[in-house]
């Protein structure tokens, strides 16, 4: 953790500020450590250079396994590519001019990806993750002087309201037990005038159904025969190009179809082992937007890739209750 990152944290309980006890450090770096709030008194703890508001992965452990195992797969600074800037790109819309000189949220940063493109690109990111995939973040790109890394929960994030200019969540909402209320939660942080993007899976066509059943069994397996049993997607991705074959196979076991072999696999183990994978309708994240004070909303192809400005502060709003069915 960077001392200067204290002016962005606070208590995720009574939204105080936060005083640094720093313990072991490595130049800028605090390695070791607490962050304590004064007035509710709880402290949490740093270690291995990032703050601990949850002290564990929860409903969603797996990404942590997960990200330990493919840390470097889709990092485009050290795999050689632009794949995760074009990704990130077509889910936001935005550019390096966007993101030049502005504080942007990462909400469930995983390995880091999408931050260590944002921070290339000039901005000052803050990356949080339920899990210890925060730990493969921290190895990827803590070292840079523009990131800032924390294990905390979308549900109740270590910072006030309206705190950045752009926040995006890609990939994450739709793995949590209410991804109505995790899209509140996060759209509350950001600025008027700033904007917020995410990524969801669609619940369009027959494509889906195959795997939900499947994920009826892979849910309860243990992470590590999954992965094992999801390298069959190195060599399914080949016998996938066969007419007719391919076509029912995509349909009762659909696979990533990525063209680099750990990307795939990894893909594929992404799909089949998380807890919770809600489906949605644009109309319904439309919604959300418009329910938040979101104008101006683009809507980008691909699943569901949508964006829009905070045009006013959030009114007061009940949280929690909302429920989804698959």
């Amino acid at each position: 953790m960077k001392p200067n990152a204290l002016k962005i944290y606070v208590c995720p309980t009574c939204k105080s500020e936060l005083e640094l006890r720093a313990e072991g450090t490595d130049g800028v770096e605090i390695l070791t450590g607490s962050l304590h709030c004064r007035e509710c008194d709880t402290a949490y703890p740093i270690l291995r250079g990032v703050p601990r508001f949850v002290d564990a992965g929860r409903y969603a452990s797996s990404f942590g396994s997960q990200w330990s195992w493919f840390r470097t797969v889709q990092i485009d600074a050290l795999n050689g590519t632009n794949l995760s800037e074009q990704a990130l790109e077509a889910t936001t819309g935005w550019t390096a001019r966007d993101y030049a000189g502005r504080l942007v949220l990462d909400a469930g940063v995983g390995a880091g990806r999408f931050a260590d493109c944002v921070a290339r690109q000039g901005g000052q990111v803050v990356g949080i993750d339920l899990t210890t995939a925060v730990d493969a973040a921290y190895l990827n790109i803590g070292h840079y002087d523009n990131v800032h890394l924390a294990q905390a929960d979308i549900f109740a994030l270590p910072f006030r309201d309206a705190t950045f200019d752009l926040t995006y969540s890609i990939g994450v909402l739709h793995h949590t037990p209410d991804p109505r209320t995790a899209f509140e939660r996060v759209a509350a942080t950001v600025k008027v005038g700033g904007g917020l993007a995410v990524y969801l899976y669609a619940r369009y066509g027959p494509d889906h159904r195959g795997p939900d059943l499947l994920r009826t069994i892979t849910t309860r397996l243990p992470l590590k025969v999954m992965l094992i049993a999801t390298t069959i997607a190195i060599p399914l991705h080949y016998v996938y190009h066969v007419p007719v074959l391919g076509t029912m196979l995509r349909l009762v076991f659909p696979i990533s179809r990525a063209s680099q072999w750990r990307w795939r696999w990894l893909d594929t183990f992404d799909w089949y082992t998380p807890r919770h994978q809600w489906k949605f309708l644009y109309p319904e994240v439309f919604r959300w937007f418009k329910a938040t004070n979101f104008g101006d909303i683009h809507i980008f192809d691909g699943p569901i890739r949508m964006r829009g400005v905070k045009t006013k502060p959030a009114s007061a709003r009940t949280l929690g209750r909302h429920t989804h069915a698959a």
